[in-house]
This record gives structure tokens, C-alpha cells and sequence, in this order.
């Protein structure tokens, strides 16, 4: 026990009570929450000392975020933080789910039987509950939550069925160590930079305020100081260990952000009891004293008073409290030990890639052409068709509307499909991956693009810790369908360095359960961003569509003026996890992807022999195809234009040997460096004399 627990009947007998507007009842079944709460906390250290418990980040100070719960409808989406406890209790009992208590223990114990994340992670969330999981990566949940309340609105505009009523709000919690992250800073301008602008951001910020993150003291008044005079944020302030006080504020709060469908930033003075974590020692950053008077601050003893003052004696108070007692350990001793997941595909089971057929299906019907377009023309093209068949599809990101992107691909899709559905954002990569993640839960399907690869790098959390792992922390309940278009990779003429020719896309097949498409010819890009889009659409499949810069344009193969790299608009899709093969060659296969498609097509027109696969997708590999061609020659050379540490090679080798491929194999790739600028990019990109060498080398072997 702890003496927060110790000394709580004491310091009930020596409370005064307090007067409260607010009913008994409403009283009681608040304090429920709190209680269910705090000894969920109590039990999850009690269950760790007995092997059975995996997670001990509790919610201990900050039980009165169960008013600002009861201050919101039930149909409010909530994103909340690893402090929500209370909030998730009282949102239960608002839903008349009586099992509350179970589910976040059966998440402290991994127990499959957990109804969110199915034991794979201890998160509040529950989808009838209308409360969108959330890892503990700090603050990355803001940007999502700009998303959702942008897309309400956009949703409703576009006659989308969404899963949220009209007049519904976004709630979000975060910590006060927390709002000083650049993903909180920048969610919280981009719903500012969205409400300026006259459009709809019914979005309540929720900042619990303990002083604290971990050890880092947050500097006395800094939060207000930050948010408390922001031009266009609505600023509310609460003493959150008073219940009632907290209550009072958060419903003005809500009812502010209802009915001006603006943003507002609620902060809650609270306390962290208990620790950051069960396996936090206090004692190494604050004194004794510290711990004692936030003690005395334990809002359940505010919400005591306030009890007290509704004709509640201290012994039926406590005994409340020991009643929850009694339920949460019978509750952890009944969880405790339950079976987790206990093999890898029932681990990995949400993360698989979507099944052809399912995605076959869902395909729209394309209308056959024979002009020849180049890549840039057919993705365009696609794009209109996927606008086309799909009303809740958008396009949008930096420059995409009016200029039609820095390279011409999306022009003259806001002028077809309107406004609404194309559109520019502001220059900030997490708030544009946010605002799909948010869109994709919304009902609608968000095609957002970055600008250039290397642009990327600045929201690579966005698309590694939310929007890869929503279906995986909530077996598929939720899902944020998105074909994320990133233009990349190098050898642009005249309009280089690192910034604008980056083929740094190791982080992208470190991702699990993403898919990555990397078309090089016209026809196959836009079959396979048809697919993506239709996965998106059938399966909520999270696509990463990679366009080769270089090969915008491009309109020769082999020789000046010959127009063999133009195409006709397809007509057949491209199944997720195929590759294409050109020639058949019995010598040699290069296995190659974007750029370096052509580049091998030229070399295997000079050196007899050869074949080229073309993998097409980078995630899935298309293994099948993969092993096939290699096998038909018995000697593989793989053209990567990626760097060779941490670049694509290493898995399509790595795919060979593990299959049982015998022949031989070899590999030419691009130098472990950024890209300068000029003619010094040649020096370590992967260059056509490269490749040549190396295959007329393996040829001879």
C-alpha cells in the first residue's frame, strides 16, 4: 500500500464538507469512476509483484478528467492520453457498459480477451465507447485529433456517411510536458490556421497539468502563459482536483466548441500521485514535503467534500472506496493470468497484408484509351478516376490545387472534382499525414501527398506510430485507410540535392503492415494506385505510393524521340505483391524498381541473355515473382538505386536465401551518402555503366 491509499479514510474523517450544484447522484456516479480508476491502479502494481501484470502508468491525480467525460456525449470521439482512467469509467457508465473496470485491467494483464487491442497493449480505448486508442508516444494522437474535427464538417459536405454525429466535437487529453512537443505545437496551429480561415474545428484540448513530465519540472505558469492568450483559441481553466469545479468548466468548454465549432484548450490543474510509473522512484527529484502536499490534493478527496456536502457521512464514503477496492483486486485476481497471445501470427494477425480478391473487387471500372501518356499524365489521370468513383476520396497536401504540385501530377483535379476534395495545406508534414489519419476514421479516403521524400523525415512517427499501428492496437475496429503519394527517389536534372533527390526509404520497409508501391512505367502506376485506393477502400489498408521524380516526364527508352516509355491507360489492375517481367532471358535476371527499371531494360538490350523483373511493390515483396525469375536463370543481380546499407537490396537477398535460392547473386547500388548537388550526384548514384559491369561480371562467373 501506498500512503496516499494509507491515509485516505483518515484524511476523509478530518474533511469539512463542501457545497456542490451538482446532484448526489451525478456526485456518486462520478466518483465511481474516480474510484474504479484509482484502484485499477493499485491492482496493476498488485498484479506486477505477482508476475501477472505488464503495465503500470496509471491515472493517479487525474481522476477528474471524469468530469470533463460526463461535460461530453457519449458520440463525442475522444483521443486520450495514458492518464485517462477515470475518463474511460465515467464514458462507460455514460454508454451503460458495466465492465469498465475489467477491460483496463484485462489490459494491464495482456489478456487476449481484452476488448481493444486484444492483449497487445495496455490503451484506452474501446469502439463503442466512441474512444480512438492511442499509444504513448508523446503527444502523437494531436495531430489525429485536428484530422477527425476537420473532417466532420468536410464529411458532412462531401454526403459521406461518417460514424460521428453532425453536431459531435473531438476531445483530446495530453500532459503539460507533452504540450511543448513539436506534434502538439503543431496540431494545435494547424486547427488554429483551419478555424482563421473560416472552416469548421470543433476540437477540445484537454491539457492536464500535473507540473510535471517524469522528472522535468514545467516552469509555473508556462501553460498558461503558452495557450491562455493564443488569437483564435478559446482558453478555459479548472482546478481539476475539484470535481465539481471541473465539471463546471469543462461543459462551458464543450458547449463553447459545440456551438462556435471552434477550437478551445481546457487546462487542468491536477497532481501526479503514485509516480510517473510503477517503477518510478520519486524520492530521486522531489522531497518528501512535494509528495505529502500534492497528496492533500488528491482530487478523490476533493470529490469527497463535495459529498460530504450532499448528505454523504465520511463512513459511507469510505466504504465506497473499499467496496471498489474489493471489486478491482476480485477483478485483477480473476484477469490475472488469463492467456495472451502466444504465437506470432495471432500477434501479427491485424497487420497482413489485403487479400488480391478482396481488393479485386472493390477495383473501379476504367475506361480504355490509346493515347500514350507519360507517368506523370497517368497518375493524374488515376488520381481523377479514383476522385471519380470514390465521393468520400481527397486529394490534397502543399501546392496540389491551383499549381497542380510542384511537377504538374495533380493538375487540374481541383477545377474537375472542386474545392472540397482538393486542396492545399499548410507547409507542416504531421499536421497533412494527421489530417488523413483523422480523415480515415471519419468515413472518408485521404490521399495526401509530401512534397518529396525527404520531407518525410519530419512525420515519420505519423506514419509508423498512428497510422500503422491503429489496426494492430485495435484488431481492426478502427483503421485509417490512406495512399499516401511521396514524391522521391534521385537522378532529376538540373534541380537536385538531398532535399529534392532522397532515397533514404529504409524507414519505410521497417514499417509493418504498410504497403509500398514503387510503379516506374505509366500504365502500372496507375493500376497501382487503383489498387492502393481499393484496398484503402475494402481493407483500410495504409499505402505508401513512392513516384520516381525522374521518370515523371520521361517519354524515351532507349533512344532519343523514341516515345517507348509512354503507355496507354491500363485497364487490368495490378495485384498488391506482383512484379513484371520484360523479356526471357536464360542467363541472367536483374531484379530492379523505379529508376532503375529502365536503366536495367537498356543494359539487357546491349547484353544477350538477360531478363528484367521489375518488383513494383516493395511491401509486399512479390517473393513469388521473385523466386521464379531467379530460378529460370540461376543468377540474380539486384539493381538498387536505394544506398546499400539499409536500402532494398538487402531484403530481396535476404528473401532469396530465405526461400532456398541457390544460384548465384550479386548486387550494385547507390553509395551510403546524401545526394550533392550537379554532376556530383553521379558519383554516388547508381549509374547504367554500374550495372552493366556487374552483369557481364556475373555472367562470366
Amino acid at each position: 500500500m501506498t500512503s496516499v491509499d494509507e491515509r485516505f479514510a483518515e484524511r476523509v474523517r478530518a474533511l469539512k464538507p463542501a457545497p456542490c450544484d451538482y446532484s448526489a447522484d451525478l456526485l456518486r456516479s462520478l466518483y465511481d469512476a474516480q474510484l474504479g480508476s484509482r484502484h485499477a491502479d493499485l491492482a496493476a502494481r498488485w498484479m506486477q509483484s505477482q508476475g501477472h501484470g505488464f503495465y503500470t502508468i496509471g491515472s493517479a491525480g487525474h481522476e477528474g478528467n471524469a468530469a470533463v467525460a460526463a461535460a461530453l456525449r457519449s458520440t463525442d470521439p475522444a483521443l486520450l492520453h495514458y492518464r485517462s482512467g477515470a475518463f474511460y469509467l465515467a464514458r462507460a457508465d455514460q454508454c451503460g457498459v458495466k465492465d469498465g473496470l475489467r477491460d483496463i485491467l484485462l489490459g494491464v494483464a495482456a489478456a487476449t480477451t481484452e476488448p481493444i487491442s486484444g492483449g497487445r497493449h495496455k490503451v484506452f480505448g474501446r469502439h463503442d465507447l466512441a474512444i480512438i486508442p492511442q499509444t504513448s508516444t508523446i503527444a502523437s494522437h494531436l495531430p489525429r485529433a485536428m484530422g477527425v474535427a476537420f473532417s466532420m464538417a468536410r464529411a458532412a459536405k462531401l454526403g459521406v456517411p461518417s460514424p460521428w454525429p453532425a453536431d459531435a466535437i473531438v476531445v483530446t487529453s495530453f500532459g503539460d510536458a507533452s504540450a511543448n512537443h513539436s506534434t502538439a505545437t503543431g496540431a494545435i496551429n494547424a486547427a488554429l490556421h483551419a478555424s482563421y480561415q473560416g472552416l469548421p474545428m470543433p476540437l477540445l484540448l484537454v491539457c492536464e497539468d500535473n507540473g510535471l513530465g517524469i522528472s522535468v519540472r514545467t516552469p509555473d505558469g508556462w501553460i498558461k502563459q503558452a495557450y491562455g492568450s493564443r488569437p483564435g483559441l478559446r482558453y478555459f481553466d479548472a482546478d481539476g482536483t475539484d470535481l465539481a469545479a471541473t465539471l463546471t468548466m469543462a461543459m462551458e468548454a464543450a458547449t463553447f466548441v459545440r456551438r462556435n465549432r471552434r477550437p478551445a484548450f481546457l487546462r487542468l490543474r491536477t497532481v501526479r500521485l503514485l509516480g510517473h510509473a510503477g517503477s518510478d522512484v520519486e524520492a530521486a527529484y522531489r522531497s518528501t514535503a512535494e509528495v505529502a502536499a500534492d497528496e492533500v490534493l488528491d482530487p478523490l478527496l476533493g470529490t469527497a467534500r463535495r459529498l460530504l456536502g450532499a448528505d454523504l457521512t465520511a463512513d459511507e464514503i469510505i466504504d465506497l472506496y473499499e467496496d471498489k477496492r474489493s471489486e478491482a483486486m476480485r477483478i485483477a485476481a480473476e484477469v490475472s493470468g488469463l492467456p495472451q497471445l502466444s504465437s506470432a501470427e495471432a500477434v501479427a494477425a491485424p497487420l497482413r497484408f489485403p487479400d488480391p480478391a478482396t481488393v479485386a473487387q472493390a477495383l473501379p471500372l476504367r475506361t480504355p484509351t490509346t493515347e500514350r501518356l507519360t507517368l506523370s499524365q497517368s497518375i493524374n489521370r488515376a488520381l481523377s478516376d479514383v476522385l471519380a468513383s470514390y465521393p468520400e476520396a481527397m486529394v490534397f497536401g502543399e501546392d496540389v490545387s491551383r499549381k497542380g504540385g510542384v511537377y504538374g501530377v495533380t493538375r487540374g483535379l481541383q477545377k474537375a472534382h472542386g474545392a472540397a476534395r482538393v486542396f492545399d495545406t499548410l507547409l507542416d508534414e504531421q499536421s497533412i499525414l494527421g489530417l488523413a489519419l483523422g480523415a480515415g476514421v471519419s468515413g472518408l479516403l485521404p490521399i495526401p501527398e509530401i512534397q518529396y521524400l525527404a520531407y518525410l523525415h519530419n512525420a515519420e512517427d505519423q506514419l509508423r506510430g498512428e497510422a500503422a499501428s491503429l489496426k494492430f492496437f485495435s484488431q481492426e475496429q478502427y483503421a485509417n485507410p490512406m495512399v499516401l503519394r511521396i514524391a522521391g527517389y534521385g537522378y532529376q536534372k538540373g534541380f537536385g540535392g538531398h532535399f529534392h533527390n532522397d532515397d533514404a526509404i529504409g524507414v519505410l520497409r521497417d514499417i509493418p503492415g504498410i504497403v509500398i508501391a514503387s510503379p516506374s512505367r505509366p500504365d502500372d502506376a496507375a493500376a497501382m494506385l487503383h489498387a492502393c485506393a481499393a484496398a484503402a477502400r475494402s481493407s483500410g489498408t495504409v499505402s505508401v505510393f513512392l513516384e520516381p521524380i525522374a521518370l515523371y516526364h520521361r517519354r524515351d527508352l532507349y533512344d532519343e524521340a523514341d516515345d517507348a516509355w509512354l503507355t496507354p491507360y491500363p485497364t487490368e489492375p495490378v495485384p498488391i505483391g506482383r512484379g513484371r517481367t520484360y523479356g526471357g532471358g536464360t542467363e541472367l535476371t536483374l531484379v530492379s524498381f523505379g529508376n532503375g527499371v529502365p536503366m536495367s531494360l537498356r543494359v539487357a538490350a546491349r547484353v544477350p541473355g538477360v531478363r528484367v523483373l521489375d518488383l513494383r511493390w516493395l511491401a509486399p515483396l512479390p517473393v513469388e515473382d521473385l523466386l521464379r525469375e531467379a530460378t529460370a536463370t540461376g543468377r540474380v543481380l539486384v539493381v538498387d538505386e536505394t544506398r546499400r546499407s539499409g536500402g532494398v537490396s538487402e531484403g530481396v537477398l535476404a528473401a532469396l536465401i530465405d526461400h532456398g535460392y541457390t544460384g548465384r547473386m550479386a548486387r550494385v547500388t547507390s553509395e551510403d551518402s546524401f545526394v550533392p548537388l550537379g554532376d556530383a550526384a553521379r558519383q554516388v548514384l547508381l549509374s547504367e555503366e554500374t550495372i552493366e559491369d556487374a552483369a557481364r561480371a556475373l555472367l562470366k562467373q
